[in-house]
């Protein structure tokens, strides 16, 4: 395999990054215009770029039988910074400029602790093949996106408040932790039974989405991991 076809899915990866660093940059202008939309709506694209380039990395690199210990290291590390650091930037800022318990904001650079914390258990726990143990960190970015997304909305002013908040910031810091076992979403095949639950979350996701928008991406995880309790052999 020449150079250049053993570093596509590491490239790819790299687009991961440098989503993620845009994110955060976009991410410190909270609710300030930029480019047409507010700041924080760009750092909510800048992530899906980045889960985007997250996905077609392992795609990639499988169908390239590309596989390198330098590529899940690197994965883990840009997995980091887009789905760890920039959603916690993008809560920070909109809970600074709010003005409404901003003391509070701080505590929400506990998610990329609590997601580097995550993905170096992954990268060590070889039961994580196919069964993922602990909500992952993209999912994770997700949650945060639709919080950030209602956060913003008039009337929904409770979700600055810090006895939620910090709640629900320790739970979900908790679940990528846990050792609760969430099914992936890759499909080895299209049979229904065997996937029913990944098809009940695609349902799921459209009905979310077309009620509440991108902030029923918050109801979209918390779907997902009552589904996988419920479905633990999925």
């Amino acid at each position: 395999m020449n150079i250049i076809t053993r570093n596509i899915p590491n490239s790819i990866t790299c687009v991961n990054l440098l989503s993620g660093v845009m994110a955060i940059a976009a991410a410190a202008g909270g609710q300030d215009p930029l480019w047409g939309l507010k700041a924080y709506q760009w750092a909510f694209i800048f992530i899906a770029i980045g889960a985007v380039a997250d996905f077609l990395d392992g795609f990639a690199a499988r169908a390239l039988h590309a596989y390198s210990s330098l590529g899940k290291e690197l994965d883990s590390l840009c997995d980091l910074v887009t789905f760890g650091v920039a959603p916690a930037i993008i809560i920070l800022n909109l809970f600074l400029q709010s003005g409404q318990d901003s003391w509070v904001a701080w505590a929400s650079l506990l998610i990329p602790v609590a997601g580097a914390v995550r993905l170096a258990r992954f990268n060590i726990d070889t039961r994580q093949a196919t069964t993922f143990i602990g909500l992952p960190i993209p999912a994770n970015a997700i949650f945060w996106i639709g919080y950030a997304a209602l956060f913003a909305q008039d009337g929904v002013e409770w979700l600055s408040a810090w006895y939620w908040f910090l709640p629900i910031l320790l739970v979900e810091c908790w679940l990528m932790n846990s050792s609760i076992k969430i099914f992936s979403l890759k499909f080895k095949n299209l049979k229904f039974r065997e996937n029913f639950a990944r098809y009940l979350l695609i349902v799921g996701a459209a009905v979310c989405c077309f009620c509440f928008g991108v902030g029923g991406l918050l109801w979209l995880i918390v779907f997902y991991v009552l589904l996988a309790l419920a479905f633990k052999r999925q």
